[in-house]
């Protein structure tokens, strides 16, 4: 079972919801990068539990430690050691799921795979696992600001069927996305999806939703035109995070109800440089970024941890009725916004990167 992404900026992460700690391993990143271990912990707790009434309750502080390859607040260009101890773990609690395949859940398929599953909140198909990605996307997101002045901005778009107008994706800041429980940008919108997640919860059920993000000066040249395609990087990683259920880049679908003539983004020269003067495209053709924002989004299905009763069966093929006991998000999209973000700047430091190793001969006069 492969826990490594990345092919210059690696990540290993490693750790259960309710072992001792989770954590990872950053290898690949450059020496001398400014690193403060506080930038790490703004973006975990952004991510951490018991934020407001909207996400679930376990206590856990998140605390990052920092084990190798920091010196004097620079990175040495050495594996990057992160360790996040589990304070709040009740493994004890799972006891009457050991034998039960919980609805929409990964206890099934784990048992499918290996014969054998951790039953402790899901192990590492439990949503704790990202503490890794949100760390190192923490790294990365330093070296992307600090090499390009990249920033990547993610916010909650809609959630159940309340959709929130569309945000400038030239001005939004994760100030402004921050500044309410659900992290959507728009008040009125977010008080209605406030609302609607305390409907779900009080009903014992939950809700989904979509988290837009945005990545401003993303230099051209970045990604591959075949396997490697940039937009095939991003929808990987991002589809690789808990409950997420779709991914669109640019247009999207929506793209396919309009003509060619439409939908095309014409060039343009803008202050000595290629533009567009549409992005239909999100920032990526033919696999490779064209300089403009890239614009993504990313689905994620209602909580599958419900505390309605529910109709399974055991390992052993006998129906039985299941309610969730214990802590669970009514609606993940609050707390998904930093793992977006985080999927999205590990893909980009690590085809920042690759980059430096393809474009390293003098380009001749004329050439862009």
């Amino acid at each position: 079972m492969s826990s490594t992404t990345g092919s210059i900026f690696r990540l290993t992460s490693y750790g259960e919801s309710h072992g001792p700690a989770v954590g990872a391993v950053v290898d690949g990143c450059p020496p001398r990068l400014a690193l403060d271990v506080a930038a790490i912990q703004r973006d975990l707790d952004r991510r951490r539990p018991g934020q407001s009434r909207l996400t679930t309750q376990r206590k856990e502080a998140d605390t990052v430690e920092i084990l190798s390859g920091v010196h004097e607040g620079r990175t040495t260009g050495t594996p990057i050691g992160l360790i996040v101890r589990n304070a709040d773990q009740n493994p004890g609690a799972y006891d009457h799921l050991e034998d039960v395949y919980r609805p929409s859940h990964a206890d099934y398929t784990y048992d499918a795979k290996y014969g054998f599953r951790d039953h402790r909140g899901g192990g590492r198909s439990s949503a704790r696992e990202t503490i890794a990605r949100v760390a190192g996307g923490a790294i990365a997101r330093a070296l992307l600001a600090e090499a390009a002045k990249i920033e990547i901005v993610a916010w909650v778009s809609s959630v159940g069927t309340i959709d929130a107008p569309e945000a400038d994706l030239a001005t939004i800041t994760a100030d402004l996305v921050d500044a309410g429980p659900t992290r959507c940008p728009d008040p009125a919108t977010a008080a209605a999806i406030e609302d609607a997640i305390d409907a779900a919860r009080r009903a014992g059920d939950s809700l989904g939703g979509v988290v837009t993000c945005v990545a401003r000066n993303v230099p051209p040249g970045l990604g591959a035109p075949a396997f490697d395609r940039l937009e095939a990087a991003l929808a990987a990683a991002v589809m690789s995070l808990p409950a997420t259920k779709g991914f669109e880049i640019g247009s999207g679908f929506a793209g396919t109800r309009l003509r060619g003539s439409e939908h095309n983004d014409p060039y343009v020269m803008v202050a000595g440089q290629v533009r567009t003067t549409a992005n239909r495209s999100g920032g990526v053709q033919g696999g490779i970024s064209n300089g403009e924002p890239i614009v993504l989004r990313a689905a994620f299905k209602p909580t599958a941890t419900i505390a309605s009763s529910q109709q399974t069966i055991t390992r052993a093929g006998t129906p039985v009725e299941l309610a969730a006991r214990g802590r669970h998000d009514p609606c993940v999209l609050p707390r998904a916004v930093p793992l977006v973000e985080a999927a999205v700047a590990l893909v980009l430091a690590d085809h920042w990167l690759l980059q430096r190793t393809v474009d390293v001969l003098p380009r001749h006069p004329g050439d862009l």
